[in-house]
């Protein structure tokens, strides 16, 4: 039977209330969360190993790297890895995941839970036993399980914060998923040629910007003063923001000349973006990096990546342009 390794980092799926009128609090060990789903050990070998407890919404970039070693250490001596999360931050977590490791020959799969394990109703479980069961499958790559679906790791997004579909697969179809017939991969990831390898190098230093009707261009004077590296912008529509009144353009400019890397994505959660369409598009500096139809999550931990990948901005705008993990 294959060994499969849960590693645990807190999250929804293993807290508890210590009353009824306490906030959830993640305390129960990967231990405690195998012990609700015996049945998997007709699946596989499992164990598990606690890394953190934290709520997701505390998994920073440091946790990042952190997660990320410890699945490439885990890899060497188990048969696939199974990550428990929280689910806020689960897909940059997936997605930075998805660029730290290359050359993947065994699966990685992220889940969590929109209910504590031990409550009555929660999805838990089932998770779980769908994330093993994904990992037994052997499909290499880094994959998000969750309410019967297998969404590759730079490609989900959480869209409810309440349902138990609460993620879904963004311009792209779902990597597989979970019926009565089984676990069907509809799109299985070929693993990265060559030797597996941790490149988990980041640089911390990028902003996120939503583009408004009426942002003041002094925003990214603000953005080179505190030291950013990198900005991305989610643009209206295909790319569109505005240059009469208050012009954002030449602002944009300005942080380009001054080598600050300007990465462009669309405020819509499907289709691409196109700055070729329309005239504001064809006035930005040639030097703007399209997102294409990356995710939020997707193109802001690649420009982290990165930027700490890279020694120049060029390298690393060329980097950008490249499709790492199915990411665009």
């Amino acid at each position: 039977m294959k060994r499969i390794i849960l590693l645990a980092t807190g999250g929804t799926i293993a807290s508890e209330k210590h009353d009824t009128e306490s906030p959830l609090v993640p305390v129960l060990s990967g231990r405690d969360l195998l012990s609700y789903v015996p049945q998997i050990c007709t699946l596989c070998e499992p164990a598990s190993r606690d890394i953190m407890d934290l709520d997701s919404s505390n998994i920073q970039p440091e946790e990042w790297q952190i997660i990320a070693r410890e699945i490439f250490s885990a890899l060497d001596e188990y048969d696939g890895v199974v990550v428990t999360h929280g689910t806020d931050t689960l897909s940059y977590t997936a997605s930075m995941v998805s660029y730290m490791l290359h050359g993947l020959d065994k699966p990685v799969i992220f889940t969590g839970a929109q209910l504590p394990v031990c409550n009555l109703m929660s999805d838990a479980r089932r998770n779980l036993e769908s994330a093993f069961g994904a990992a037994v499958c052997g499909i290499p790559g880094v994959y998000v399980v969750f309410d019967n679906q297998i969404i590759s790791g730079t490609r989900s997004t959480k869209l409810y914060s309440m349902g138990f579909n609460a993620f879904a697969s963004v311009n792209a179809a779902a990597a597989g998923t979970i019926d009565s017939r089984g676990i069907v991969m509809r799109d299985p990831r070929l693993p990265s040629r060559g030797k597996r390898r941790l490149l988990d190098t980041y640089c911390p230093d990028v902003f996120l910007l939503k583009i408004i009707p009426g942002t003041r261009p002094e925003i990214f004077d603000t953005v080179k003063a505190m030291g950013y590296r990198g900005i991305v912008i989610e643009a209206f529509g295909v790319g569109g923001m505005h240059f009469i009144h208050r012009d954002l353009i030449e602002k944009i400019g300005m942080l380009c000349d001054s080598g600050i890397l300007v990465l462009v994505i669309s405020q819509c959660l499907y289709d691409s973006i196109d700055l070729s369409r329309y005239e504001m598009g064809r006035k930005l500096p040639t030097r703007i990096i399209s997102g294409r139809d990356m995710t939020t999550e997707a193109a802001v931990t690649k420009l982290m990546w990165a930027l700490g990948q890279c020694k120049t901005p060029d390298r690393a705008a060329a980097l950008m342009r490249k499709s790492v993990c199915g990411e665009f």
